[in-house]
């Protein structure tokens, strides 16, 4: 594996941390793979207790590739970005998320199938799928309205608004807002810890219970947008808008 994604286990906690500084750790196929891949194997290894994805102190992600995504889009429900969704999606760990900067398109949506979600104040959210020519993905036009009620997930998933960290915490996408990006990091690794010293198996198991209820409705929303996702990305108005933003 290369290190567009570091891997640090320490006493039980797994780290993964989006390392693309250069592109705000905007997430490309291989990086889609290498987490897919990653969390697999923490769910299958005992010494993993908790996971908690960051970007680092700086910046989250802002969002997918999209020269990436130009030169080589999903073709189907089995390419890597929609694998790592039902990876995501099975999980039955604690996943716990630190924000600060940019959590752009998928960076968001990220956040809804995490069980923790800790920001700062530089954090800011935003999905620009519709400007993009695009539509919600990841379950977000089930989860958002079911989350905020249906005019506030309007004005995210239609009006493209952004929320910075202190609104993500009242708005209820965040548990937690810190004044810095270290002062997540070290939040969410307490927070971690707090996890660890209970019962693991007692916790995957309430895990399982808190998304069971509604696991298969949020399957069927997850494969309904993607189909519908990779049609919009052959349309002539997702690929303007896209080559207007990619820079050679």
């Amino acid at each position: 594996m290369n290190d567009l994604i570091t891997r640090e286990l320490d006493k039980g906690l797994l780290t993964l941390t989006f390392n693309r500084p250069d592109k705000l750790n905007a997430l490309n196929n291989a990086m889609y793979s290498q987490l897919g891949d990653l969390l697999l194997a923490a769910t299958d290894d005992p010494q993993v207790e908790v996971i908690l994805m960051t970007g680092g102190a700086q910046c989250f992600s802002a969002g997918n590739d999209l020269k990436d995504f130009l030169d080589n889009p999903p073709s189907d429900m089995d390419s890597p970005v929609f694998r790592l969704m039902r990876v995501v999606m099975d999980l039955d760990k604690p996943l716990i998320a630190a924000v600060s900067g940019a959590a752009i398109g998928i960076g968001t949506t990220l956040l809804l199938h995490c069980d923790q979600v800790l920001v700062s104040r530089t954090a800011k959210l935003r999905m620009p799928f519709v400007p993009l020519g695009l539509c919600p993905e990841f379950g977000s036009s089930l989860l958002l309205p079911r989350l905020l009620g249906h005019a506030r997930a309007a004005r995210l998933l239609l009006c493209n608004e952004l929320l910075t960290g202190e609104q993500a915490v009242e708005w209820g996408l965040a548990n937690e807002l810190h004044d810095d990006g270290e002062q997540c990091l070290a939040a969410a690794r307490q927070l971690a810890a707090r996890l660890q010293a209970l019962p693991q198996e007692a916790l995957r198991v309430s895990k399982r219970l808190l998304k069971d209820a509604h696991r298969a409705e949020l399957q069927a929303t997850v494969q309904r947008e993607g189909l519908l996702f990779i049609e919009r990305l052959h349309t002539p108005q997702a690929k303007a808008a896209l080559r207007a933003l990619v820079k050679d």
